[in-house]
């Protein structure tokens, strides 16, 4: 793998996104790319909770709170 495409992984892996294979291989090469990769890991998992706090919530309706409580109330009844 090159480092290129580790830096692609990179951020696949911190958002959880590799399939079992993938990981396998990226923690192969987080290895061979030594410091490096951990500092790019590190960066990439900077980027995301940065990313992961700038976002608002957003107000859920009525409806669809309603909903889900008809769900978990059937889900709790069975």
């Amino acid at each position: 793998m090159s480092y290129e495409e580790f830096q692609n992984r990179a951020r696949l892996y911190v958002i959880g996104a590799l399939e079992a294979e993938e990981t396998a291989e990226f923690e192969e090469a987080r290895r061979k790319f030594g410091q490096e990769a951990e500092d790019f890991i590190a960066e990439c998992y900077n980027l995301h909770e940065a990313f992961a706090l700038s976002l608002r919530p957003e107000k859920t309706s009525h409806a669809l709170k309603e909903r889900l409580m008809t769900m978990v109330r059937q889900r709790n009844s069975t």
